[in-house]
């Protein structure tokens, strides 16, 4: 197959197929189409395009991007972007050798999720409990707080969770997760009884809606906004809020920790990283075995806080 004239069509073909074939998330296709431009816009500087692009190149060009105190993740995601396209290049017969088959990048460095400890969690749900300005907003942020710890979902499966997936005092929910995959997680009575609580008052407010013409949502937790539902800004910023309402420090509470206090804490417990890992919606168990580290690292830290020998070693120092 002829390749596509400009390196524009190089990259929008490719996102497209990304898009189609893959079900890439609208984020990654972003990351993918900005970490491309740049390259094609390194390659133009040289007077140079895909279709000529040698391994060399792309050697050079990974040099520069350290050379520009580019961190360790960017380098390792512009080579990542700029390998599966020379790939599909490949495959699709745009070009006879694929440049890129055999770089090695930088690799990323394996940095431990923050977490937070139990206690942490329960200030963060009491203090759900207390933040709104009206009954229904704290009967929703509690419902928020109380599914995201029992389940780890991401935030943008929590936010869009459609209404129908709650009915009927269900014990699992069905989460639309990356790539389009679906999978099923499993409620705690207390997030059972924050669903039921938030469903009467949403359902209330729906209908109210509805009585004055206007469209029932499909989502869990409605919205006016674009989306129709709560958006990952917005409940970024409540967690924030949460957290200094509940004396937890803002620095360490995101959505994304409180996924990983739930992974940490099912393994302190006993649970196996094969389930954790079909909870968390992984698609390695490799992504999974960071949880291990973070566990090692807490115990470290209490054996050299509370062990007798660790304290004689300090107080002889």
């Amino acid at each position: 197959m002829t390749a596509p004239a400009t390196q524009e069509l190089w990259i929008s073909t490719f996102l497209q197929a990304q898009a189609a074939e893959l079900g890439a998330a609208t984020n990654t296709l972003l990351a993918y189409g900005r970490d491309l431009k740049e390259f094609s816009a390194w390659l133009e500087r040289r007077k140079n395009g895909f279709s000529g692009t040698q391994r060399e190149q792309i050697e050079q060009y990974l040099i520069d991007c350290d050379a520009q105190g580019l961190s360790r993740s960017t380098r390792a995601r512009r080579l990542s972007a700029i390998k599966q396209l020379f790939r599909f290049a490949f495959e699709e017969g745009w070009i006879e050798t694929n440049p890129a088959i055999q770089i090695k990048g930088p690799g990323r460095q394996k940095r431990l999720p923050k977490t937070l400890d139990v206690a942490e969690v329960d200030r963060l749900l009491e203090a759900a409990r207390r933040i709104g300005r009206k009954d229904s907003d704290r009967i929703r942020n509690t419902c928020l707080m109380e599914v995201l710890y029992a389940t780890g979902m991401r935030v943008t499966e929590l936010v869009s969770l459609p209404v129908s997936s709650a009915r009927g005092d269900p014990r699992m929910l069905l989460v639309l997760g990356k790539g389009g995959k679906e999978r099923m997680v499993p409620l705690s009575p207390p997030a059972r009884d924050a669903l039921a609580a938030w469903l009467v008052t949403r359902d209330e407010a729906e209908d109210k809606k509805v009585a004055d013409g206007a469209q029932r949502s499909k989502f869990l937790f409605p919205s006016r906004g674009k989306s129709g539902h709560l958006t990952r800004h917005r409940f970024f910023l409540l967690v924030k809020e949460l957290a200094v309402e509940g004396g937890v420090s803002p620095e360490k509470v995101t959505p994304h920790t409180l996924r990983h206090a739930f992974a940490t804490h099912l393994l302190a417990n006993g649970a196996d990283l094969r389930s954790i890992q079909t909870l968390l919606g992984h698609a390695d168990v490799a992504t999974t075995e960071i949880y291990t580290h973070v566990l090692d690292e807490r115990l470290s830290e209490l054996v050299l806080q509370h062990h007798p020998l660790a304290k004689d070693s300090d107080d002889a120092g």
